[in-house]
Order: structure tokens, then sequence, then C-alpha cells
């Protein structure tokens, strides 16, 4: 008789016991306080690194803070990295479908069994720092913390030849910042966050700044004046060099492409002509030559061009889930994952530069605490019509609010309001297909709005 069966149920039981684990897991980092609430202090995050033996320290870091483009210029850096022949390791957030994925090796998620192996090792060191901290009066470490603690000990586990880090959230109590890049990267900044970062540009930049640290090189995409001060004075203070987009480097040709754009970018050491890029707008082309800009100062320290060849193969590989994707024809259906009115206002430009849709019909869920008013009106030249629904957030507005607050802006006849998500890309579907084969949809609002409609449209691909 064949140990076969015997050998398939054993492995089945296995993979149901790794998905319980799993489950649990999750939830007893969900519990936790969330990623949002952050508390000013990186001492949690500190003493437990400490108590793990730094590993943080056992390979060196890019790490990336900014306003908006950070996801993408994480994306693009680690994929030049890896396809230039390092191992890496990879942190990024907000998640859009499963949490592994903020943790990634060699560009993958991290697997079920690394991620519960790697939390099981670090819980005993994060729960000695949690009744310390409990015992002063203070919280227990934040959801975002134990999963930097679980990104820093997962990498020097592997371990990875570089690690490529976004921030959660500003950078001075930002849970990464304990880590010390070797290249910091700074992506446009603008208002977000007010309640934690600050209410101006300037306050935002003082917090993002110091994510420099001593001798480092920062790569700075466009900055409004006042934040270049800041950067420079920052970089002046810890003796690092600043290298500056439309200064160092710059896009010196960008031309629309099937599926993408081709784009040409004088690097820090190189000029790389006619690399295809298969993400669309011309915040991305800006995001793809930091991202460039950042590898040159990682691996050469700005002085060594990068194969040309190497590059083309990583950049053609490329992918941005939730950035400006397109996830159905027929009609199209795009998500992009734009939160703030800068973000927003690139959307708007990138549809203009990229997409000839001759109706185009938004499908929007807006979190309750974003500049509501200022994403609608930079949307208002976009859409044909807006249909107003609620995505899986319970920070998400509700969409009678939403919907009223649209109707001011667009008008109500071009305003429909359709709390149910699914029901809501339907009708819009329903919306475009009244332009024809030229209709489309764009779902946007919120990194959680994208996702979902991901997810309810069977793309869960990341």
């Amino acid at each position: 008789m064949s140990g076969r069966p015997d050998a398939q149920s054993v492995e089945a039981a296995r993979k149901l016991e790794v998905r319980k684990r799993l489950r649990e897991v999750e939830e007893a980092i969900l519990a936790r306080a969330p990623e949002h609430t952050p508390e000013p202090s990186l001492e949690r995050v500190a003493q437990v690194m400490e108590l793990l033996g730094d590993p943080q320290a056992t390979f060196p870091v890019v790490h990336l803070t900014g306003t908006n483009g950070k996801t993408t210029t994480t994306r693009v850096i680690e994929r030049v990295l890896r396809e230039m022949g390092l191992s890496t390791g990879r942190f990024t957030s907000p998640h859009l479908h499963d949490i592994r994925e903020r943790i990634a090796l060699n560009g993958k998620s991290i697997d079920p069994e690394r991620f519960i192996q790697t939390y099981d090792d670090v819980l005993p060191y994060v729960q000695m720092v949690d009744d310390r901290s409990q015992q002063q009066g203070e919280p227990r470490m934040t959801y975002f913390e134990l999963l930097v603690v679980m990104a820093y000990a997962a990498f020097s586990d592997a371990p990875v030849d570089v690690a490529v880090v976004e921030v959660g959230l500003g950078g001075t109590w930002d849970a990464t910042n304990v880590a010390d890049g070797k290249v910091a990267v700074i992506t446009p900044i603008s208002i977000d966050h007010q309640r934690l970062l600050g209410d101006t540009i300037g306050e935002i930049a003082m917090e993002k700044r110091d994510i420099i640290k001593p001798g480092a090189i920062a790569v700075v995409g466009r900055q409004d004046p006042a934040v270049d001060e800041l950067i420079a004075e920052k970089a002046l203070e810890v003796e690092a060099t600043v290298v500056r987009e439309d200064t160092q480097f710059e896009v010196t040709a960008l031309d629309t492409a099937v599926g993408g754009q081709q784009i040409s970018v004088r690097g820090l050491a190189g000029e790389y002509t006619d690399l295809f890029v298969p993400l669309f707008g011309q915040h991305q082309a800006h995001n793809v030559a930091t991202g460039i800009a950042a590898v040159e100062a990682f691996v050469g320290g700005g002085e060594q061009p990068l194969d040309k060849q190497v590059l083309q193969a990583a950049l053609a590989e490329l992918t941005s889930p939730g950035r400006l994707e397109i996830v159905r024809r027929s009609p199209t259906v795009l998500v992009d994952a734009a939160h703030n009115p800068a973000g927003v206002q690139a959307l708007r430009d990138a549809m203009n530069d990229s997409f000839t849709f001759g109706r185009l019909i938004g499908v929007l869920s807006i979190f309750k605490d974003k500049d509501v008013l200022a994403m609608l009106e930079a949307l208002e030249p976009v859409f044909d019509e807006v249909v107003i629904t609620r995505n899986s957030s319970h920070r998400a507005m509700n969409p009678t609010e939403l919907g009223a607050l649209a109707a001011e802006v667009f008008g109500e006849d071009r305003v429909t309001v359709q709390p149910d998500l699914l029901e809501a890309i339907d009708r819009a579907a329903e919306l475009a297909d009244e332009g024809g084969v030229s209709g489309g949809v764009l779902a946007t609002g919120s990194v959680v709005t994208a996702a979902d409609v991901r997810k309810l449209l069977g793309k869960t691909d990341t």
C-alpha cells in the first residue's frame, strides 16, 4: 500500500495549521494601536532592537520618505538592485491585501511560515519592552512598530545584501528610523497627515528630513524651495551629501507608449536613454529617475554608471500595484491610490497625458480626515460623472456626506451615491458604457479604495 495518501494528508494538515496560526498572528498584530495613531518615540523600537542584537545594523539601508511617490520609488530601487544580483529586503506600507506584502524578500512577500517564525522569534523581546513600558504608564508597541521589528529581524536572518525601507509616517519618530540609511531618499513633500506631522509644509519637512544620517547621500526629488533649504540645513548639520532632481539628475525625455511610457534619464553618473517603464503618468517618470539616482548613490557613491541592459531589464518588469493600474477591460477600469490633494493633482495630470477616454466615470471613497474638498475640486475636470461609495475602512467618509460635498463641486446631475462598493463599480461601468468603447472607470480617493476594487475584480497579485 502506497504511503502517498498519508503524505498528502500530513501536508494538508500542516498547511491548515499554518493558515490557522497565521490568522492568530495577524489578529495579535492588528490588536495593537493602529499605524495612524503612532506614538512620537523611537524608544520602544530601539529597546527591542538592542535586545535582538541590533539586526538593523547588519545590512545597508536605502531609506525613503516623502508625501507621494514613496512606494513606487521604493519598488524601483529594489527592482534594479535585485536585477544587479543583490539579495534584497523591501519594506513598504500600507499593504493592499495582505499584511505580509509589507515585508518582501527578493521581491516576494515574506512566506507565511517565515512570517510566523519571525513573529515568534521577536515576541518575547517585544513583550519585555511592552511590560516595561506599561509599568511606566506608557503604551505597548504599536502595530507598525512591531512590523518594523519583524522586517529588520527577517532581513538580518535571510540575510539580505541591502534593505530598501519606506517610512510609515514622517521620519523623526517613524519606527523605521532606528536604522541608519546609507542613502536617504526624499520624494516630493506636500501637505498631508497634518494632525501628526504639522500644518505647514515646513513643519512636515522638518519631520521627514530626519532620515538623513551622518555621512549619507540624500537623493532629493522636486521640492518647494523652502523644503530644499530645510533639507540642505539638515545635510550640513550631519555632513551628508545632497543630490537634487533637476540639478544632479533629471528626466530628459518622456513619451507615451503602449502600456506605459518611454523615458530618458540623466543620472548622477550616466545617461540612460529610451527606457520603457510600464507605469503611467509623468510623476512616475520622476519617481523612476529618483530611484535610478538612489541606486547610483548606493552602489558607487554616485560615481559609477549603471549597466543600461540591467536597468532596462529591471524597469521592464517593474510593477506598482494600485498606482494608476488597469484592473479590467470592457470597459477599462483603473484604480489609483491617490489620497491627498498633491496625489490627486498628479493623477489628474497623468490621466490627461496618458489616456484618451471619451467618457470617464469616477468611483470615489475618501477618508474623512483628508482634505476632501480640495481633492474633489482637483478631480472635477477629470470626470464626466462620479459614483460616491464607501470602502472597507472605518475611516471612510459617510457616502451621503461625501455625496453632498461632491454635488457642491460637480453639480447634483453628475453625482450618484451608491454605498455598496460592488454596486458602485457596476453603476459606474453602466455610465461609462454610455460613452461607447471609449468609456472608462477610475476608482480612487484612498489606498483602501484602490485595494478593495482590485480585490472585487479578482486582482490580488502584488
